[in-house]
């Protein structure tokens, strides 16, 4: 038997892929990085609310919560999360909300935001916000009758 690099570089490659398929994952409630636990990429939610703004969060304000690392940018938002996190959470776990109406789980980029009845929702690009506005009432109930389907 002849040894190929060649072959065994792919046959490595192939397999560590395929460590990182989407199937390998269980889909957690909560939409975090593949290295990361860090909800919403680290940004303050309750900041969204108060500062109508995304504004980045510092590790030494931060609280687990449903199995995602959640940081804030003040003792205070903190606080105000802690006390009511279902209301600063964004809607889906932090997925995009266009995405869930569709059907599918994908991320959302946090700089990508909409406040609609007091409920923050993140969309995956500004492309995919503009579909989502168009409809935006029509995409949050289908999108509420998907979740949590899409993960599961």
């Amino acid at each position: 038997m002849k040894f190929s690099i060649k072959k065994f570089i792919t046959v490595g490659i192939i397999s560590c892929l395929s460590l990182f398929s989407m199937n390998s994952f269980a889909k957690s409630e909560i939409a975090t990085a593949y290295f990361s636990d860090d909800a919403v990429s680290g940004y303050d939610v309750v900041a969204y609310f108060t500062q109508g703004k995304p504004v980045e969060g510092r590790e030494k304000f931060s609280v687990e919560y449903k199995d995602a690392l959640w940081s804030f940018s003040s003792q205070e938002h903190l606080d105000l999360f802690n006390a009511e996190p279902e209301k600063y959470a964004p809607q889906y776990g932090g997925y995009c909300a266009w995405s869930v109406a569709q059907g599918n789980s994908a991320g959302a980029d946090p700089l990508v935001w909409k406040i609609i009845d007091n409920k923050l929702y993140l969309n995956y690009d500004v492309e995919v916000q503009q579909m989502w506005l168009k409809d935006s009432a029509n995409f949050i109930i289908q999108a509420d009758k998907n979740w949590p389907k899409v993960i599961k």
